[in-house]
């Protein structure tokens, strides 16, 4: 299966009393919806090479720049990015798109997201897949990531936050965590997409020693500049995301690291005591030595909680839709073939 462009993608706005999302689509209106949810810091764009794949199969393809993000509306308050408000877009968003249910895919902070509408609202969901985060992790607070912290690789004398640490920077350095990033947008971007590699297997995260080291890239004042990974991203791709975060800024997408104790609040509403029935895929990234679930615990929960999961191993780091699109492809359109009874929208 490959990423030839076959299907136009094609820019939206959902609009709402309370908010505003635009999201680019792909595909036929009267298909099947699937939802491609992004993380950090991220646009609907990090969906590129999936959405022309799956509307020319047939489904409506949508991806939806969050809030805090590209043209979608933004907050002055921390409060505004918690999972409970960016549940409520999405299921906007479906609503919007005139469908019921859709199959929802999510990853990093997007991952949350799409847990977080299976677990409260399974009713609108098909299926879901996430990438990279796990179930009943990032959704359930900072508590609940340390405590699945691998202490072979983070001994806590060391690293009581194990790789988790440079999410408490934000909470206790938002300001300073914020402008760093915002000193050279096309820096930070830069060097955040890229590869991982091997090298790193049963070693410390860089993310384990921001506080020891005074903050991001070794408490440096601005993101040095490094060399575009052309096998992760393009320069094109690069002034996408550089448009975007110059005009909003990184207010929005770091104040997702501020509600973790709200979001854990939130969790405890799940139905079902937070088991999930409904199928699920989740594809762990190899080389993804934040998000670690090959060797380490942290993927124990979701094995606990998901009664209908399938795991696949891609060789990636975090960044694996625009990584490995091909391999991401493949995964999601076997076990939508497999798992999945997708009829036509109503």
């Amino acid at each position: 299966m490959t990423n030839e462009i076959t299907s136009e993608i094609t820019s939206h706005f959902c609009k709402s009393a309370r908010h505003t999302t635009h999201y680019l689509a792909s595909g036929p209106l009267d298909g099947p919806v699937i939802i491609f949810i992004h993380g950090w810091p991220e646009l609907s764009y990090s969906w590129r090479k999936q959405l022309p794949v799956f509307g020319a199969l047939g489904f409506r393809a949508v991806a939806p720049d969050m809030r805090g993000y590209g043209k979608s509306s933004t907050y002055e308050q921390h409060e505004n990015f918690a999972q409970e408000e960016i549940v409520t877009d999405m299921l906007e968003l479906l609503d919007h798109l005139q469908a019921k249910q859709a199959i929802w895919v999510g990853h990093d902070w997007g991952a949350p997201t799409v847990w977080a509408i299976a677990s409260h609202h399974p009713d609108s969901v098909v299926g879901v897949a996430n990438l990279c985060v796990p179930y009943a992790t990032l959704e359930h607070g900072l508590e609940s990531l340390i405590s699945l912290v691998d202490r072979d690789i983070y001994p806590i004398d060391e690293h009581p936050a194990g790789q988790w640490d440079y999410q408490l920077f934000y909470e206790e350095n938002f300001a300073r965590a914020t402008q760093v990033f915002e000193a050279n947008p096309r820096n930070t971007v830069t060097a955040l997409f890229r590869r991982w590699s091997e090298d790193g297997v049963g070693k410390p995260a860089i993310t384990a020693g921001i506080r020891r080291d005074g903050g991001w890239f070794g408490g440096a004042d601005e993101v040095p500049e490094t060399p575009i990974d052309t096998q992760v991203v393009s320069a094109e791709d690069i002034e996408i995301y550089v448009e975007s975060l110059e005009r909003n800024g990184f207010f929005g997408p770091d104040s997702y690291y501020m509600n973790h104790a709200r979001n854990a609040t939130y969790s405890e509403s799940a139905t079902n005591a937070g088991v999930l029935e409904l199928p699920v895929l989740f594809l762990a990234a190899k080389y993804d030595f934040v998000c670690e679930t090959v060797e380490s615990r942290l993927a124990e929960p979701m094995r606990q909680k998901c009664l209908n999961l399938n795991e696949v191993i891609i060789d990636s780091g975090h960044w694996m839709a625009q990584e490995k699109p091909d391999e991401v492809n493949v995964a999601l359109r076997d076990w939508i073939s497999n798992e999945l009874v997708v009829a036509p929208k109503k």
